[in-house]
């Protein structure tokens, strides 16, 4: 939610910018992008960790918008460079307790 929170807070204000869209399309943009803010506040680890870890999600939510939203087709390199962003995100996410420090 918080990937497709931020990534719609960003594409309402590209259409509007980039395709004409009406300006009035900037009101959801910033309820969206305040939900991505909120949102991220609701997760228990570190701010950095947590921003981090998100990286690899967003990556992957970002395709998705990609492939259904765009109609653009994912390539292999796609693919491959989500699976790599998760498994960087689980590292993060996921280490032992006794190595997070402070």
């Amino acid at each position: 939610m918080t990937a497709l929170a931020e990534i719609v807070g960003c594409y309402l204000p590209w259409l509007v910018l980039k395709q004409s869209k009406p300006a009035w399309l900037l009101l959801p943009a910033a309820a969206s992008l305040a939900l991505f803010a909120w949102l991220l506040t609701l997760h228990p680890s570190a701010a950095g960790r947590t921003y981090a870890a998100y990286g690899g999600a967003y990556i992957c939510v970002a395709l998705l918008w990609l492939r259904f939203i765009d109609g653009v087709a994912l390539t292999r390199f796609d693919a491959i460079g989500a699976v790599l962003a998760l498994v960087g995100m689980a590292v993060i996410a996921l280490q032992p307790s006794q190595w997070r420090g402070g």
